[in-house]
């Protein structure tokens, strides 16, 4: 992997928090909301390779 794919990976990750918290009513998290929100992610990244 390139360095540049690695800073596209790293962007399309943020990029997909933010969408997920976007799309919530919610106005506030949590530590605890936020790393869940993270392990989703990372969850979902390795069942794509």
């Amino acid at each position: 992997m390139t360095e540049k794919e690695r800073k596209d990976v790293k962007m399309a990750t943020i990029y997909e928090l933010r969408l997920l918290i976007d799309d919530d009513e919610k106005e506030n998290y949590s530590k605890e909301e936020l790393l869940k929100l993270l392990d989703g992610i990372a969850r979902a990244k390795e069942q794509e390779m």
